[in-house]
């Protein structure tokens, strides 16, 4: 079964950068958009940003200007490079990605199981 696995977190302090990456563990046929969301305790998952498989993103305004999505096609793999870090960016970062596993089939939307970024003050 393909999964998301992703790479990078940890704890840096304010001001400060960090990198995350994601690819799928199995084979697949074809990403469509992939994308970065996180989520706080006792909040909902919310969109970072996002990125089209021609490279169109989108970003929360939280975060334009400090953080860059982008990937590569050739590598199934995602990136979220996180500059100026801010106590607030603090969370649980998800990976998704809305993938076909064959020629033909349907995409569905999977997840990775999320990593932690703390940003101290």
């Amino acid at each position: 079964q393909v999964q998301l696995v992703e790479s990078g977190g940890g704890l840096v302090q304010a001001g400060g950068s960090l990198g995350l990456s994601c690819a799928p563990s199995g084979s697949i046929f074809e990403i469509k958009t992939m994308g970065w969301y996180r989520q706080v305790p006792g909040k909902q998952r919310a969109v970072v940003a996002l990125i089209t498989r021609n490279g169109a993103t989108s970003y929360a305004d939280s975060v334009k200007g400090r953080f860059t999505i982008s990937r590569d096609n050739v590598k199934n793999t995602v990136y979220l490079q996180m500059n100026s870090l801010k106590p607030d960016d603090t969370a649980v970062y998800y990976c998704n990605a809305i993938l076909s596993l064959t020629v033909g089939s349907t995409a569905y939307m999977y997840w990775g199981r999320g990593t932690q970024v703390t940003v101290s003050s």
